[in-house]
């Protein structure tokens, strides 16, 4: 038993193997009699225990599995009865008396210092009446004596009134096969975690295995407490909010669930650790909080099993509920907060100020104030990347003029069909301006990303109101009145004023059986398309964002303006394709509408991947804009190749594309610009199709296969798309029809490239 005058006292359990188990503890049941429980780790056969009496042990009242441990209750002689014989072992009487009538937390550590330790039980005691504690000392043997270091650390601050048994275990209390939890790849939030190495499992330090020692705990200390809530040492109740405490004593069952949210410090300054009065940030677009409980245990009943996420059995009260904030880098110490979440998402909080200045007397480092450009202008810019595109580059032009595009800005880098000479014509007349990609091959970069960062330094941007990247077989189609973007534009005002952003989802356009080239117009020719609903492969709700160029994210993106600065995150307005708010979780990252968030009914991107199977060789030849390290193979065609229904809705705007067009055309060397670059394309073809390889790929392209394939995309499912049109099998590849239900899919390894 421990010394019931000391404040700070560090107990163990008695933890030993036994008979093929290994027993954490025994202890006498609370009413004195000869009952006992024994409290067995995970992994524990229930068949070790013998169902009929054993000569020399007790009786087994009970045989509890409680989160893959076991508990067994006992009566009579202190011998465990098991299929080996009697087992004797010391049964210990609980120390209810410790924390009789008191208001408890029971808590975790993992690697915290005494003196953060300290600091949580003075501000909890201080703010909300905390007047005992058990806490879990999971850091590893060899982890100095924490005991003595917080009862050196609580008699310096004189917290007299405060009970607190620092409990050793005496074995790994994590799940054996994980890392720790003091490490990035375990914090939730921590972004790039694709790109870390996994941790080497640490079962003292991992998330918490053993379950069952909340049970235990119960039953050694927390019995006849006032109140308990469950808490680790890096979480904090908020203040100003009805006592937890006393929400556990007034509630009819005796239960409350408490919620928590992970907090970040902006910065720590160097050289000093991190405190709670650091933690000053929250997530602005955090969705999934963290939960918990607090009980008074007589009231909940102490025959319900105590668990990590409720006790059960114990209905909480409805309506009462307590908040905590879970302080992330006091958690995973010695990383900066963009290790443990990604600072495009943290905001300073109001509340968290208060607590850091007023409770804690903490002068944290505060994050920087953005303001928004003021930006009046109503021009729109396109920045994109071509290479060999020359066909296709004046009907592209005159679309998007026609319906209110001002400014093109084109980046090329190795054409040989005349588009960048076409292009420097173009840019001489006034039309778009034309620069020369600054990728280089092997470097960091990506061409369209290159290009990127280069069009921030660009007049023709900056001085934009409006800004999209965008590709030239991506034609942005407004359906609402005229079909130009002033109405578009109006329409979002009208809906959410203000409204500066706008996702306009891909519909992506097959081929539409068009084997050979010809010079005409694509929106005209493939009229040929995925359903609306079609969320598989994923590029086929990818979106390109419509944005104005206020200067609320840091830059340009492929998809979207990235960079997002976080304490302007409420005032990005950002609609969908049909007018409808995107979600805030949509704000940083997104770049795929989903089945909530996916609109056409106002505007969509018709994306003419494929065009003719005779243009995909030339395609195919050339290599991706972007990811110039894959091949525009049979799987791209697959994924790309949309002939499921038909979309007609842009045929409306022909007579503004003809309009557009012809002026262009009036002008001899832009005429002549685009015939040479008509004849250059059909020169490659000519070529590609003589090599067998091409001619044959052409074959498999135009084929009965791939035909019937383009008509039934809906159905696979994601690793289909992955691994390519060969897993298909032929009775559902040709076949002339499938049930509206219908789904097929296979195992595979590996994404799908976008």
């Amino acid at each position: 038993m421990a010394d019931k005058t000391a404040q700070v006292v560090r107990c163990a359990l008695q933890g030993r193997p036994l008979a093929g188990a290994f027993m954490l503890d025994v202890l006498r049941d609370p009413s004195g009699s000869d009952r006992f429980r024994a409290f067995f780790s995970q992994g524990t056969d229930r068949a070790s225990f013998a169902v009929d009496p054993v000569e020399g042990a007790a009786s087994i009242e009970e045989l509890r599995e409680i989160a893959g441990g076991l508990m067994m209750v006992g009566r009579g002689v202190p011998a465990l009865p098991m299929m080996s014989g009697a087992h004797p072992v010391l049964v210990a009487p609980p120390d209810w008396a410790l924390f009789e009538g008191r208001n408890c937390a029971l808590a975790f550590r993992i690697c915290e210092p005494a003196v953060t330790v300290a600091d949580w039980l003075e501000y909890h005691a201080r703010n909300f009446g905390l007047t005992g504690a058990v806490i879990v000392d999971r850091a590893p043997p060899d982890g100095g004596d924490f005991a003595a270091e917080l009862r050196a650390e609580s008699a310096r601050r004189g917290m007299d009134n405060l009970v607190v048994v620092v409990l050793d275990p005496g074995l790994p209390l994590g799940k054996p096969d994980m890392g720790p939890e003091t490490h990035p790849f375990l914090a939730p939030d921590a972004p790039g975690k694709d790109r870390m190495e996994p941790p080497a499992p640490d079962p003292w330090r991992a998330p918490l295995g053993e379950g069952i020692i909340l049970e235990l705990i119960k039953w050694r200390y927390l019995g006849s407490a006032r109140a308990v809530l469950l808490l680790d040492v890096s979480d904090v109740l908020h203040p100003g909010q009805s006592n937890p405490f006393d929400l556990c004593h007034s509630a009819r069952n005796g239960v409350v669930m408490l919620l928590g949210r992970r907090i970040y410090p902006w910065r720590v300054r160097p050289g000093k650790p991190a405190g709670f009065g650091d933690h000053i940030c929250r997530q602005f677009d955090a969705r999934r909080g963290i939960g918990r409980w607090g009980c008074a245990p007589a009231k909940a009943g102490l025959e319900n099993t105590w668990k990590v996420m409720r006790v059960s059995y114990a209905r909480p009260e409805a309506g009462a509920l307590a908040h905590f904030w879970r302080a992330m880098a006091i958690r995973v110490p010695g990383r900066p907060s963009s290790e443990l979440a990604p600072k495009t998402s943290l905001i300073e909080d109001p509340q968290l100020i208060a607590m850091a200045t007023g409770k804690f007397a903490t002068k944290p480092v505060r994050p920087p104030v953005s303001k928004p450009r003021v930006e009046t202008t109503d021009r729109t810019c396109i920045v994109t990347t071509m290479k060999n595109e020359g066909p296709f580059i004046l009907e592209w032009i005159a679309w998007h003029r026609a319906i209110g595009v001002e400014d093109f800005l084109v980046y090329t880098n190795d054409c040989t069909d005349g588009t960048d000479t076409m292009l420097e014509m173009l840019q001489d007349k006034g039309i778009l301006q034309h620069r020369v990609n600054p990728w280089k091959p092997g470097g960091e970069l990506k061409p369209q990303h290159a290009a990127l960062q280069a069009a921030e330094d660009e007049e023709i941007v900056q001085r934009a109101g409006w800004a999209i990247c965008m590709d030239v077989d991506e034609f942005i189609n407004i359906k609402l009145g005229d079909g130009r973007l002033p109405t578009l534009f109006a329409a979002m005002e009208g809906v959410l004023p203000g409204a500066n952003m706008i996702a306009l989802t891909w519909r992506l356009f097959g081929n539409g059986d068009v084997a050979e080239y010809e010079d005409r117009f694509i929106v005209e020719q493939f009229p040929l398309c995925a359903p609306e609903i079609v969320r598989k492969p994923h590029q086929a709700w990818g979106f390109k964002t419509l944005f104005r160029n206020i200067e609320i994210y840091k830059k340009m993106g492929v998809h979207r303006p990235k960079g997002l600065k976080p304490d302007l995150w409420d005032q990005v307005k950002w609609l969908n394709g049909s007018g409808k708010p995107l979600p805030r979780e949509m704000f940083r990252n997104g770049w795929r509408s989903t089945l909530e968030t996916y609109g056409y009914d106002w505007v969509q991107l018709n994306h003419y991947a494929v065009r003719s199977a005779e243009s995909f060789l030339v395609k195919r030849d050339r290599g991706r804009v972007n990811h110039v390290d894959r091949d525009q193979g049979l799987n791209y065609w697959f994924r790309m190749n949309h002939n499921a229904v038909e979309d007609r809705s842009i045929m409306s705007r022909l007579p503004l594309l003809q309009v557009e067009w012809d002026r262009l055309l009036a002008d001899p060397a832009i005429r002549a610009a685009h015939e040479h670059s008509v004849a250059c394309h059909r020169a490659k073809i000519t070529e590609l199709r003589a090599t067998e390889n091409y001619e044959t790929f052409y074959g498999e392209l135009t084929g009965p296969r791939m035909r019937a394939l383009s008509r039934k995309l809906q159905h696979f499912g994601s690793a289909v798309f992955a691994a390519g049109p060969q897993v298909i099998p032929d009775e559902i590849a040709l076949a002339e029809a499938l049930p509206p239900r219908f789904f097929f899919t296979v195992e595979h390894k590996g994404e799908a490239e976008h």
